[in-house]
């Protein structure tokens, strides 16, 4: 050994050396793995607590979809939950979710990595039908439930045919959930939750409609009959909302069922209504941590309205904004108006450059509205006192609506 060296001294240089490297190296693979780093910057007065962020940026997806077999994560301080949304092989649009605060800016970098984090699935949608039986006139006899992507609606299918789990397709997050009617009500009803887990593949499996009795999970809320339900479609006929009755064919698909956001795709094939007829379609989402269902339409040949609305009832108060401002304005009921007797809210948020006016008949609340283009999206969302945290006043539910405005008036922007 030489003289005047420290051994211990020494090894220690030495493994501080190697550390060095090592997190230089470190560093540099990390770089190699980031794609894109991006500004998010929430532009509204309120807190966003569960802010879903699209990533549409060609650049950015042509760098992710060059990344096959590796999995793509999205990290600030945290790794956050994200869902890719494919169209056959190819990635169109990331999603991820994060909380902002009010005209709060994040940096987040979106990068490779070989590990994968499960999140827990906060919305799902889905479709199922009976498989085994045959069909006896309108009714579905024997055959059990199995979960489809696709459906054409059979020629023999009507209400109460037995055929469809809760007799359409469903969707849902941790908040609240879903269906409507696919035979010729295409009326949309409400699922009242107790959990923030995912409930619908569960619901109706014991018996066609033992979603009308309170359960661990939550119950059907609305008595629907023959009015537009909760935000149905429509059209504004002689003083009267006319549903989605009359069509030459029907089908319906599971566009995607992700964690953070799913999205129900329904085609109507000749909608015959008054004057018109026209091929009609409906997109139907909901995200994680939302009430809200975001409502796209499509119709093929020019109409001079189309309505939605919310079903009337006689101990619920029909309430609006007192100074509406931005784009988008809400129009609501709040009271006991659940076929259990609990105090619910329910609403339809619209943009107030495509109302044509707020009507009524015997059954609806109505509100009229103009398709530009042929296309035409609303809101609509429902609210129970007997969810976790539920709403339970009506001043609750107001400052709620006004929060929900504020988001969609100014969404978060991302650079």
């Amino acid at each position: 050994m030489l003289s005047g060296l420290n051994p211990i001294k020494t090894v220690i240089q030495y493994l501080s050396l190697v550390l060095i490297f090592l997190v230089i190296l470190s560093g540099c693979v990390s770089k190699n793995n980031e794609i894109a780093t991006i500004e998010v910057r929430n532009t509204a007065s309120v807190d966003i607590p569960d802010a879903i962020i699209r990533i549409a940026d060609t650049g950015i997806l042509d760098k992710i979809n060059s990344t096959s077999g590796t999995s793509i994560n999205v990290r600030s301080d945290t790794i956050h939950p994200m869902q890719l949304i494919r169209e056959k092989d190819t990635i169109i649009e990331l999603l991820f979710l994060c909380e902002l605060k009010a005209n709060e800016g994040k940096f987040f970098t979106i990068s490779k990595t070989d590990q994968q984090v499960n999140f827990k699935r906060r919305t799902q949608a889905e479709i199922s039908i009976k498989k085994g039986g045959e069909w006896q006139g309108r009714l579905y006899q024997g055959g059990l439930f199995e979960n489809i992507e696709f459906l054409r609606v059979p020629d023999e299918h009507t209400d109460h045919s037995s055929y469809i789990r809760y007799e359409g397709p469903g969707w849902e997050s941790d908040l609240v959930g879903y269906r409507f009617y696919l035979d010729w009500r295409n009326a949309i009803d409400i699922f009242g939750k107790k959990v923030d887990t995912m409930v619908l593949q569960n619901v109706g499996q014991d018996e066609f409609d033992s979603y009308h009795e309170m359960s661990d999970w939550g119950v059907d809320i609305l008595n629907v009959g023959e009015s537009l339900g909760m935000g149905s479609i429509g059209y504004w006929h002689e003083n009267k909302a006319e549903r989605v009755a009359v069509t030459d064919s029907i089908f319906c698909e599971i566009s995607y069922s992700g964690i953070l956001e799913s999205k129900i795709k329904t085609t109507y094939f000749g909608w015959q209504i008054s004057d018109y007829r026209t091929d009609l379609i409906s997109r139907l989402s909901i995200q994680a941590g939302s009430r809200l269902t975001m409502h796209q339409l499509e119709i093929s040949s020019e109409m001079d309205n189309l309505c939605t609305g919310i079903v009337k009832h006689p101990d619920a108060e029909l309430i609006q904004p007192e100074s509406p401002t931005g784009e988008w304005i809400w129009f609501a009921s709040w009271g006991r108006q659940t076929l259990q007797d609990d105090l619910s809210g329910m609403a339809v948020i619209y943009r107030q450059d495509d109302l044509i006016k707020l009507a009524e008949d015997e059954l609806n609340h109505v509100v009229v509205l103009n398709p530009s283009d042929n296309t035409l999206t609303y809101y609509f969302l429902a609210a129970w006192e007997l969810e976790p945290g539920g709403i339970r006043s009506k001043e609750e539910f107001v400052a709620y609506l006004n929060e929900q405005a504020e988001i969609l008036n100014h969404e978060p922007i991302v650079k």
